[in-house]
């Protein structure tokens, strides 16, 4: 990953329309809850110790997870690893998920290698949070990363657990591939997965089945992220070329996919190639831009009934977008409200980015945004700040000391007593 971080702030589209929602109405607002259970420094007046007391609790229900991920019962394995998920959701613990790497990484390459579907997806999935936790160092292996990409390809494995390894794959090299050409592979190795939802050779729409799209989809959407990574005059030059990366005409096939997920994907990632590319030179794949227009605005105002009326509604929300800036290169705008922060989302490479992260976190996005510093970097929500009353002050390093130390003295004396209790019992 570039160190200057100057791509970062990147993520995918987020669907805040209604059917009623003019298309000049281009700015959405999003509250985003935590459902944590008690990291907080404001939490119910026990202060440090409190804060230590929960952070104890997490550590043992992780290690235990870790043990259980190894027990020979597949479903004793798969419950494991969906609880390991769960925490590192929920809490942000780099040192602790530090000390125990490698133990993780096995756990999560025999996962792989020698378990059946639920269990490869939630090792996957283990795989991206294992990531985020430990963002900005050397996070994943060569040889996990390679565990991943046969996963990704092979026709033997579930397509849930293949789409779960693509995104996963995709969210790793993002924090930390430098390496355009790993990621120029990488995207290729992408596309030859979601090449199964371009147009057929009679330019009929492509038969992938449901399941089948969902792989799609995911392998597309980590084609665009790492796509954001691509400086905007390589992207030109690359595309040109007609080698690396799929034309604009094969992302435009796909629109007329049966599977609502791919028209969205395929829409999102040509508003995203557009954007990039128009950085570099205004008239893009202007030879395009009519026919896109037109299947643009199709999807847009689309009224078919054998379609869902949920899904029609999320697709003309989509497509109003894509279409808005296709015409007038204007993106959508959402703020992220995330305490008393806020978080801007007005280019698709930010939304692109900012999706990504959330689908791996969920409902810990608040957690890992306070307290993770290089997601901040990379979402540019800048330094942290803690908050006082009701102003907001940035926390200097001493106070980051100072808190961290009495967080671990708290949690060297409960642990100690912890054990003079256990020693008392047996004596």
């Amino acid at each position: 990953m570039p160190k200057n971080k100057s791509k970062r702030g990147k993520g995918r589209q987020i669907e805040m329309h209604s059917d009623d929602e003019s298309i000049n109405d281009n700015m959405s607002v999003i509250s985003v809850q935590s459902d944590d259970c008690g990291g907080s420094l404001e939490d119910g007046g026990g202060g440090v110790e409190d804060v230590g007391n929960v952070a104890e609790k997490f550590e043992e229900k992780f290690a235990q997870a870790m043990e259980n991920a190894t027990e020979k019962s597949i479903q004793a394995r798969v419950s494991a690893l969906q609880a390991a998920c769960e925490i590192l959701m929920l809490r942000f613990m780099p040192d602790y998920v530090d000390d125990r790497k490698i133990t993780l990484i096995d756990i999560i390459e025999k996962s792989l290698r020698r378990g059946k579907g639920a269990e490869q997806g939630n090792a996957a999935k283990l795989a991206s949070l294992l990531s985020i936790q430990l963002a900005g160092d050397d996070i994943i292996p060569k040889g996990l990363n390679q565990t991943l990409i046969v996963m990704s390809q092979d026709n033997a494995v579930t397509f849930d657990a293949r789409a779960k390894c693509c995104s996963s794959l995709g969210l790793i090299n993002f924090l930390s591939e430098d390496n355009i050409g790993e990621i120029l592979n990488l995207m290729k190795m992408f596309e030859t997965i979601f090449c199964g939802s371009f147009l057929k050779g009679d330019h009929t729409p492509s038969s992938a089945s449901a399941e089948a799209a969902i792989l799609h989809c995911a392998a597309l959407q980590a084609w665009s992220l790492l796509l954001t990574l691509i400086p905007p005059g390589d992207l030109v030059s690359i595309m040109k070329q007609r080698s690396l990366l799929p034309t604009l005409p094969n992302l435009m096939g796909m629109l007329r996919s049966p599977h609502l997920e791919v028209r969205m994907a395929a829409g999102e990632a040509i508003a995203l190639v557009l954007e990039c590319g128009r950085i570099h030179d205004e008239d893009f794949m202007d030879e395009h831009i009519a026919d896109l227009i037109e299947m643009t605005k199709q999807l847009a105002t689309d009224s078919q009934k054998f379609r869902a009326k949920r899904d029609r509604k999320t697709q003309r929300a989509t497509f109003r977008d894509v279409l808005r800036y296709i015409e007038e290169e204007i993106s959508p705008e959402i703020n992220v409200r995330i305490g008393k922060e806020t978080l801007v989302l007005n280019t698709w490479s930010m939304h692109h980015q900012y999706t990504a992260v959330c689908s791996a976190i969920g409902s810990g996005i608040t957690v890992h945004l306070a307290e993770n510093d290089f997601l901040r970097d990379v979402l540019q929500l800048g330094e942290k700040f803690l908050t006082v009353g009701s102003v907001a002050v940035k926390q200097t390093k001493l106070e980051k000391h100072l808190i961290n130390a009495a967080a671990f003295k708290a949690r060297t004396i409960s642990r100690s007593k912890n054990r003079d209790k256990r020693s008392a019992v047996i004596n």
